[in-house]
């Protein structure tokens, strides 16, 4: 995948296109990411230890790794993401600037 768990991405398709967050989980074998305040869904829960009146709450759902764009860091735009390796290390690079994403 070409963004992990802390990349700052913007959505590029979908209902919430043009949002921006962090990504909070990411998912490889399901290719699915878990965006900060994006794809908000309600869920319905039964009382329980942590809500014990329980009722309807809202959270972020995954959405696909293909309908997010990680952020150049220096410019602040939406950017694709290569791979080169230095030294003995393969690290990410962002497309635009050619800035190293990976420190």
């Amino acid at each position: 995948m070409h963004v992990k768990k802390g990349d700052k991405v913007m959505v590029i398709s979908g209902k919430d296109k043009g949002k921006t967050g962090v990504i909070l989980e990411a998912h490889p074998k399901k290719e699915r990411v878990l965006v900060e305040g994006v794809n908000i869904v309600k869920k319905h829960t039964k009382p329980n230890q942590a809500n014990p009146q329980g009722g309807i709450v809202s959270q972020e759902a995954p959405i696909h790794v293909s309908n997010v764009m990680l952020i150049d860091p220096k410019s602040g735009e939406p950017t694709r993401v290569g791979y080169k390796v230095e030294g003995d290390k393969k690290v990410r690079v962002a497309k635009k600037s050619g800035e190293v994403l990976d420190k």
